[in-house]
């Protein structure tokens, strides 16, 4: 068991603006704040997060960055906001840290923006299985809940959301549901999550405000989740990262609408339209 520090921040703040008639009002703003991670005593990264869950967040950047092998090998995440700071021990790490953070690649995440290209090489060995299947009245329940649901982007907007659902069929069950600055570190928090809960993603449909770029691909393939669902689009990379990996993307998700990218076998509906990049 991972001893966690359960720290906790604001995440929104209230200011004072000034609209084009010069009326000054309150408003609110989301929380946005650095964590320097250090991995047994070694500074790994600094994450700028809104910190509503930032010990999922570690756990999830080093479970989807693939620096540490298993979440047995952690001992304890200690978060200090007054220093900014987050210092995770392991029980004996493995991993070659200098080896595997020696090749970077720059990406187009918010928040976070790099991921090591160790990981581009892993995706070779991933294949997600074409048992599982989807419906239209799940999609349309898991894009209701989220326009629905009472969050800090309707309080302050400015922040993206990740959520996973177990997948039931004709319906669906929220898991876990997390909103940060950037839509990468959302994913690494529900990854870490997952880790924690020891929840294999092969049953779950995972969805996200952002685009669907090869990185968010990568991460939902990492963690076995074959349904993809977006509210925005995709990307070219993201889409043949996908079809690499066997996934099923949807983006362009609103009300009753969507648009099937890739994997158009496992939706079980006749209403199918089709997008090619």
């Amino acid at each position: 068991m991972v001893k966690l520090s359960k720290a906790v921040a604001p995440l929104i703040h209230e200011v004072k603006v000034v609209d084009e008639q010069g009326r000054e009002k309150l408003i609110h703003v989301p929380g946005e704040r650095p964590l320097t991670i250090y991995l047994d005593k070694k500074e790994l990264v600094t994450l700028m997060t809104l910190g509503g869950a930032p010990e999922a967040l570690i756990l999830g950047y080093l479970r989807n960055q693939r620096l540490v092998p298993s979440i047995d090998y952690i001992d304890s995440i200690q978060v200090d906001w007054d220093t900014e700071s987050a210092a995770v021990t392991t029980k004996g790490n493995t991993v070659d840290i200098e080896e595997k953070t020696s090749r970077r690649v720059v990406t187009t995440g918010c928040g976070q923006g790099t991921i090591f290209g160790g990981i581009m090489d892993d995706i070779d060995s991933i294949q997600l299985s074409d048992k599982a299947e989807i419906t239209k009245p799940a999609i349309y329940e898991i894009v209701d809940h989220i326009r629905t649901r009472s969050s800090i982007y309707k309080q302050a907007g400015s922040v993206h959301a990740c959520a996973v659902f177990k997948n039931n069929g004709q319906s669906v069950e929220l898991l876990h549901f997390i909103e940060d600055v950037g839509r990468h570190n959302a994913v690494d928090s529900i990854a870490g999550l997952m880790w924690l809960d020891e929840q294999p993603g092969e049953d779950l449909i995972f969805y996200t405000t952002g685009r669907l770029t090869s990185e968010m691909v990568i991460k939902g393939a990492q963690m076995g989740i074959p349904f993809l669902l977006s509210r925005s689009g995709v990307t070219a990379m993201g889409l043949e990262m996908a079809n690499k990996v066997n996934m099923t993307l949807f983006g362009r998700c609103s009300g009753q609408h969507y648009l099937i990218y890739s994997g158009v076998n496992r939706v079980n509906t006749k209403e199918v339209n089709v997008h090619t990049a």
